[in-house]
């Protein structure tokens, strides 16, 4: 059964090692002790029984009580579980942050990491080109380079084919 914990605010990780201690000393059937991310003042513990939540949080300092109703994997399956987001940018992009410090700024994508979620661009309207990493979430893609030469293929052959027409005619 999962109970969630209310702990105060920036302590959940000595919540988390007071309690993971005192489960060990004691020998409780708990199974597993979570903080989500995102979700700040709460820990979640998996235990057998109520008694064992109980037991396993009682009286630790930061520690503020256990909601008394029980919650099910499926409410709290988005918060434990990271979120793969594919972001569709690629190196060369030109895009448009969007937040932070540069937004309205154009840059170019240079360098993507998808495990931290960041890119490194580098800003078009600087005089000296300075990298600068970003998260992922703060530049939209305005422009992208193979669109590009795509159009600059298509602007050729319709030059070439003007000049057939002509030489023809």
């Amino acid at each position: 059964m999962l109970f969630i914990v209310k702990v105060t605010t920036n302590k959940e990780d000595k919540v988390i090692e007071m309690i993971s201690t005192r489960i060990i000393k004691k020998s409780l059937p708990v199974f597993c002790l979570a903080r989500p991310h995102g979700l700040k003042g709460y820990i979640i513990i998996e235990s057998a029984d109520r008694d064992s939540a109980e037991e396993c949080a009682f009286n630790l300092p930061y520690v503020k009580g256990i909601v008394k109703k029980t919650v099910e994997y499926a409410e709290i399956k988005n918060m434990l579980e990271p979120k793969v987001e594919d972001y569709n940018i690629e190196i060369g992009d030109i895009v448009e942050m969007i937040g932070q410090t540069f937004k309205g700024e154009k840059a170019k994508v240079t360098r993507i990491d998808k495990a931290k979620g960041d890119v490194v661009v580098s800003l078009l309207g600087a005089s000296v080109p300075i990298p600068v990493t970003v998260k992922m979430d703060n530049v939209k893609v305005i422009r992208r380079e193979k669109e590009e030469s795509k159009d600059k293929e298509n602007v050729s052959d319709e030059k070439e084919d003007d000049g057939d027409d002509l030489d023809e005619g």
